[in-house]
């Protein structure tokens, strides 16, 4: 299967409302960051690797970061584009995930509300990391 942005923004949306559970893989019980994330691929037909054993916040993430690529996430470069994944440096030590939606807004699980949410993207988040599935094509 081919995806395009639209495909997996699309498919992020479609979880919106969906309860907040860390470690969570499935929408029916809760996601968290990573389980959003995948979830999303695995609809689009990938087949995810996630990453396990971390916490709200992790003093280094490097141990995880090879998940991405086992994922058949690449690096991405230029502009903000809908179904980019992005690695987020919220504070001190958090990091989270978060998919386009469009280049403003993202939808995320979100700890606070206790649900996946659409909300524009916090112009403060620092994006350290912008992946596009390695299927993807311009959507």
């Amino acid at each position: 299967m081919t995806a395009t942005g639209e495909t997996l923004a699309e498919a992020a949306r479609a979880l919106i409302g969906c309860p907040f559970r860390l470690h969570g893989r499935d929408p029916a019980t809760g996601l968290d960051c990573v389980g959003l994330v995948s979830a999303v691929l695995q609809a689009n037909g990938a087949r995810p690797a996630p990453p396990s054993g971390y916490a709200l916040r992790n003093l280094d993430i490097a141990q995880w970061l090879p998940s991405a690529r086992e994922s058949g996430l690449v690096l991405s470069i230029g502009p903000i584009r809908a179904g980019d994944v992005l690695l987020i440096a919220l504070g001190h030590y958090q990091h989270h995930l978060a998919i386009a939606a469009d280049p403003l807004c993202v939808v995320h699980a979100h700890a606070g509300l206790r649900r996946v949410v659409l909300q524009p993207r916090d112009p403060a988040w620092q994006i350290d990391v912008k992946w596009r599935h390695e299927t993807q094509t311009e959507g």
